[in-house]
């Protein structure tokens, strides 16, 4: 394996587990370990993370050394703000390309999250969510476009599903938003309007979001109370999710 490829390869496992929440913010990347796991020299991993730096998953601090970057809450709402406007515009573009049976798919993902209401896990209803967004606008044909939305979730990862509760009546709202949106790809409508309904679908879970994780304080609980551990994802909901994915996303 060439040098060149070796530093794609140290990039890809990284990123990787940054993205999957195995690296969590401020884990600190020690060259030499990562080197030893990836039979390589420390050369090539010094490259990938000098490259995972320009991309902002890796900070470095002086006599610490390269740790994998924090996200605060307001960069977690900007970032969160670009990407519901690209894959707005990524949505948009795909609709010409998205086949009956993505539009299949998608119904089918948001039919997890309705058949699991009330109760449904906020977990499941995140993957699913995620999973039919991937659906409608992985055939977008702007490549760039979609490393660029990949790269902002790839930032966020260790974040998903961090928030142990879904805003009251939000996921009622997300299902007849999906289902208008799938509806107006199935039909052919206008890319503008494709896209602003994309767009405001994202907004609403958004500003839903933030309510659940930076909730107004409560004056008859002045400290602050504990959320219970979350219990495992329900196999039955969660094992579906992963073989509904598009190809290649």
């Amino acid at each position: 394996m060439t040098a060149e490829g070796k530093s794609q390869r140290a990039h890809r496992f990284i990123r990787e587990r940054i993205a999957s929440g195995a690296y969590g913010p401020g884990y600190r990347l020690v060259l030499s370990s990562l080197a030893a796991e990836l039979s390589m020299s420390v050369v090539p991993v010094r490259e990938a993370v000098r490259a995972l730096t320009a991309e902002g998953l890796v900070t470095f601090e002086r006599h610490v050394g390269a740790r994998v970057a924090r996200v605060d809450g307001a960069q977690y709402r900007f970032t969160m703000q670009a990407i519901s406007m690209l894959e707005g515009a990524a949505t948009a573009l795909a609709a010409p390309f998205t086949t009956a049976a993505d539009l299949d798919r998608a119904r089918r993902l948001n039919d997890v999250v309705r058949l699991g209401l009330p109760d449904l896990d906020p977990r499941v209803f995140r993957e699913a969510n995620q999973a039919l967004h991937t659906t409608l606008y992985a055939r977008c044909p702007n490549p760039r476009l979609l490393e660029i939305i990949q790269g902002e979730w790839v930032r966020l990862g260790h974040l998903r599903g961090t928030a142990s509760a879904i805003a009251p009546g939000r996921a009622a709202e997300a299902v007849r938003e999906h289902a208008a949106l799938i509806d107006l790809i199935a039909a052919g409508a206008p890319a503008e309007e494709i896209e602003r309904a994309a767009r405001h679908h994202r907004d609403g879970s958004l500003t839903a979001d933030l309510t659940v994780r930076h909730p107004a304080p409560d004056p008859a609980d002045p400290a602050g109370h504990c959320e219970p551990a979350p219990a495992p994802l329900p196999a039955l909901l969660a094992a579906p999710l992963p073989a509904l994915l598009p190809e290649g996303a």
